[in-house]
């Protein structure tokens, strides 16, 4: 893979970007009035950053997990979490729906994951989670397409001004 630098699309089109951070804005509000919390709202971004192989949003929702009282080892589970026994069954849902959203071109949301979440999650709070999960799948592709530096740091200093302050996603 080239080293060479790419268009970094939040600051070469900022007007969409901002619409996207406005989008988010909106996102964040209909999961909190459906009763997302912030624990699984990071739990399933985390994750989605992860199955997309976005390090940028990785590293912006670990920082947002932690401050959020999420432990590393959860964290840490996120790649096993069938596996793990760390997660609620509330979790296991929304972890579940997240792979769905993120693979959706394999599938879809197909009618086993649809009624086994639908079983655990009530209607607003299923509406809620895929608006999260669009969201994140948007942002984790604008970030991949250029390449946003993730370099060895302990904070989000330096990196691009919305994603530090927590103003998008």
């Amino acid at each position: 893979m080239s080293e060479l630098p790419r268009v970094h699309l939040s600051k070469s089109a900022p007007d969409a970007y901002q619409t996207l951070a406005a989008f988010s804005k909106a996102v964040g509000g209909i999961a909190n009035d459906s009763g997302i919390d912030a624990r699984l709202k990071e739990l399933v971004q985390i994750h989605v950053s992860q199955l997309n192989g976005c390090a940028y949003c990785v590293r912006v929702h670990a920082e947002r997990a932690a401050k959020a009282g999420i432990t590393v080892d959860t964290i840490a589970q996120l790649p096993v979490w069938r596996e793990s026994g760390v997660f609620s069954d509330r979790e296991r849902a929304g972890l579940e729906l997240a792979e769905a959203f993120t693979f959706i071109h394999e599938e879809g949301v197909s009618d086993e994951v649809y009624n086994r979440v639908g079983g655990i999650l009530s209607e607003t709070e299923y509406v809620g989670l895929s608006w999260i999960l669009v969201s994140i799948n948007a942002f984790n592709r604008v970030a991949i397409a250029g390449r946003y530096s993730v370099p060895p740091r302990d904070d989000l200093a330096g990196e691009d001004h919305d994603a530090a302050s927590g103003a998008a996603w």
